[in-house]
């Protein structure tokens, strides 16, 4: 019993470690799609970065012969997760982008964590506890403080752009859930990528007539940051991200997105040139302890360390 109580929370801090390692991946890809909706019209470079990422994704599961039909339903959640989560929230934050800076961006996008946890509570009926609540408030507390401490919200296009894209992938979080309970989770991220691309693409040709044109005129660096987030973010990290939330929940994956805002702001450092403050990295460890509360794993370990003591008394 207690070898495999062992085994089960060795391989939930591998899968921690995993999703620790995409919010690193997804840090990065703030400052890459910052530099890119720049270069390039924002909706035609996202509908050809998500076809790319679709492309990689359906090749790996191809050849990993890890693909079956689906089941109607699992057509139809998979569907809603494209609509929501590939075309919805990568469109808006494109388009947020061009609209407002990073650190308003990623201050919205904070919120994900707590409306996944809100919306995973609502419609698939998660148990959130009062030490998992306690860990998300710690961890925006966390993320407010990376932010300066300062979370003015002005109420323009931009951001309300990035909250409709905060929102729309908390909702899709909750359709990955429900279709990966018996849909792998590699199939699940191969087609929405897909399916979203197409979606996109439709998008693009609406309303950016002359996009195609603007990726013809790139340099060789903006193609290679092009790829790197097209194929390590989106194809790689999707993979990991959604095999979490098949594993641990919706809610306590969504809880590590509170590390984007910061691996963000190191990566602007560093690429940007942008100062990173003493209080920024105080924030950090706000956002650690947050989120070893928010997942639950403190609590567990509480449980567990108390379960072990209650059968000592009783030996």
């Amino acid at each position: 019993m207690e070898w495999t109580v062992g085994m089960k929370n060795k391989s939930l801090v591998f899968t921690y470690g995993v999703v620790f390692f995409v919010m690193i991946t997804w840090g990065l890809n703030v400052v890459l799609l910052k530099v890119l909706v720049e270069a390039f019209s924002p909706v035609t470079m996202t509908a050809f970065r998500v076809m790319i990422a679709g492309i990689a994704a359906i090749t790996i599961v191809l050849f990993g012969r890890s693909i079956r039909k689906l089941t109607k339903k699992e057509w139809h959640l998979t569907f809603l997760a494209a609509l929501f989560g590939s075309v919805g929230h990568h469109y808006f934050l494109a388009t947020g982008l061009t609209l407002t800076n990073a650190s308003n961006a990623v201050l919205i996008l904070a919120l994900l964590p707590l409306t996944t946890s809100i919306l995973a509570v609502i419609f698939l009926k998660d148990c959130l506890t009062k030490w998992r609540l306690f860990g998300i408030s710690v961890a925006f507390v966390g993320v407010l403080l990376i932010q300066g401490g300062t979370g003015k919200w002005s109420i323009d296009l931009g951001e309300f752009y990035v909250f409709l894209a905060m929102f729309f992938q908390a909702v899709s979080f909750i359709y990955i859930k429900k279709a990966t309970e018996s849909l792998d989770s590699k199939q699940m991220t191969s087609l929405m990528l897909l399916l979203g691309s197409v979606g996109l693409l439709i998008i693009s040709l609406i309303i950016e007539p002359t996009g195609f044109k603007s990726l013809t005129s790139g340099s060789f660096m903006m193609y290679l940051l092009f790829f790197i987030s097209s194929i390590f973010a989106t194809t790689v990290g999707h993979f990991l991200f959604n095999a979490a939330i098949q594993k641990i929940g919706a809610g306590q994956t969504a809880i590590f997105n509170n590390f984007v805002p910061f691996f963000g702001l190191i990566f602007s450092a560093i690429f940007l040139k942008e100062q990173v403050y003493w209080y920024q990295s105080f924030g950090f460890m706000f956002i650690v302890v947050g989120v070893l509360f928010g997942t639950g794993y403190i609590e567990r370990s509480f449980l567990k360390n108390k379960h072990h003591s209650v059968q000592e008394k009783g030996m």
